[in-house]
């Protein structure tokens, strides 16, 4: 009974310890990659005049804005938006009021774009998902997703 119990626990503990050891597939570099050719079709199908930020998100400027505000994680944006994906997929937007937040409440993809616009400006942003959601995205959101935003920069604080 004894040797059988040892070789029960000797299973169950070879088990436990090939679980932690498992390989993570996983590569932010490969993936921002991908997102970027993604991205790039989604451009040309849709034949969208966009800019490569440095950052690697891309977006349109359709209204610059006005005023000279230095944005900070916690300068005040109050803004219209609509978030899709690249099915087109609304996962999110503003109704009838804009909302506010902090800049550093957001998604980095926002907080990198917000800024190329000011107050009253409208921007449209394509976010690879290493700025969005990530590998594990949310409950609207798949996971490496690329988001596309529509967003108007209603009043900055």
């Amino acid at each position: 009974m004894k040797i059988k119990n040892l070789v029960v626990l000797s299973f169950i503990m070879m088990f436990t310890l090939t679980s932690c050891f498992k390989k993570d597939d996983y590569d932010p570099t490969v993936q921002a990659g991908l997102d970027d050719a993604l991205i790039v079709k989604f451009i040309a199908d849709k034949n969208i005049t966009a800019i490569k930020h440095s950052s690697g998100i891309y977006y349109q400027i359709l209204s610059s804005g006005s005023g000279s505000t230095t944005y900070s994680n916690s300068t005040l944006v109050t803004a219209k938006y609509t978030g899709r994906l690249l099915n087109g997929t609304v996962f999110d937007q503003t109704t009838t009021q804009p909302l506010t937040f902090p800049l550093g409440n957001v998604i980095v993809g926002w907080q990198i774009g917000v800024p190329l616009i000011k107050k009253g400006g409208k921007i449209r942003l394509l976010i690879p998902s290493g700025y969005g959601y990530g590998r594990d995205g949310s409950a609207k959101i798949p996971a490496n997703a690329v988001l596309d935003f529509d967003i108007e920069l209603v009043d900055v604080q």
